[in-house]
C-alpha cells in the first residue's frame, strides 16, 4: 500500500532515509540474514532503492533494553517514499530478533536515477555476518591459569579493602578515646598575678 506523496516532494523523486535497528545479540547470522532480506524486499517493492548496508557488529547498549546489555547493530541508508519507511518499521517490530530501531529522514527530492548505489549481494552477506564481540574475545581468549590470576586480583582487592576498614576503625577509637580524655590545665601565667 503506498502513501500519497506529500506536495512539497517534487514529482518522480524520493526522500534519502537513515534505518538502524539493533537485534538481540545471540542472533545466528543467518537470522540477520533473513532479517536484512525481509528488509530489504519490502524497500524494492515499494519503489525504494537500498544505497548502503552495514553492520556495525555487537556492541555493549548504553542502557538494558528487553533484557539485554548487547545488541548488533545494523545501518541501512535508502531513497524511498515515506510509506516505505512506515512498512518496514512495522515490520520491524513484529520481529523478536529486533529490539530497537530508528529511522531518520536524511534529505528530500534526490532523482533514483541520479544516486548510486554501493552495494551488491557481496554486500548483503558481509552484512549479514556478525564480527566477534571484542569483550567475548577478550574473556574467550583467557585460559584457566588468567582466570586464576584474576581471582587472585580480586583476593588482593578484598585484602585491601578489610586493611583500610581496620585501619578507618583504629583511627575511630582513637578519636573517641581522645574525646574522653579530661580536658588538660592550661600551662601558663594564670596563676602568677
Amino acid at each position: 500500500m503506498a502513501r500519497l506523496q506529500s506536495q512539497r516532494d517534487a514529482p518522480n523523486t524520493a526522500r534519502e532515509y537513515e534505518t538502524i535497528y539493533v537485534l538481540r545479540p545471540n542472533t545466528t547470522n543467518d537470522q540477520v540474514a533473513e532479517v536484512n532480506t525481509k528488509v530489504k524486499t519490502i524497500i524494492e517493492s515499494m519503489g525504494g532503492k537500498v544505497i548502503k548496508v552495514d553492520n556495525w557488529g555487537k556492541r555493549r547498549l548504553a542502557y538494558e533494553v528487553a533484557k539485554e546489555r548487547k545488541g548488533i547493530y545494523l545501518y541501512w541508508l535508502f531513497l524511498a517514499t515515506p510509506g516505505v519507511v512506515e512498512e518496514a518499521e512495522r515490520n520491524l517490530r513484529m520481529l523478536d530478533n529486533v529490539i530497537r530501531y530508528l529511522s531518520v529522514r536524511v534529505d528530500e527530492n534526490i532523482d533514483l536515477g541520479a544516486r548510486p548505489t554501493e552495494i551488491d549481494e557481496a554486500s548483503y552477506e558481509k552484512a549479514s555476518s556478525t564480527a566477534a564481540d571484542e569483550e567475548d574475545m577478550f574473556l574467550s581468549r583467557g585460559g584457566e591459569d588468567e582466570r586464576k590470576d584474576d581471582d587472585d586480583d580480586d583476593d588482593d582487592y578484598t585484602d585491601f579493602t578489610a586493611e583500610k576498614a581496620e585501619k578507618a576503625a583504629k583511627a575511630k577509637a582513637a578519636a573517641a578515646a581522645e574525646a574522653e580524655k579530661p580536658a588538660a590545665e592550661p600551662a601558663g601565667d594564670e596563676g602568677k598575678e
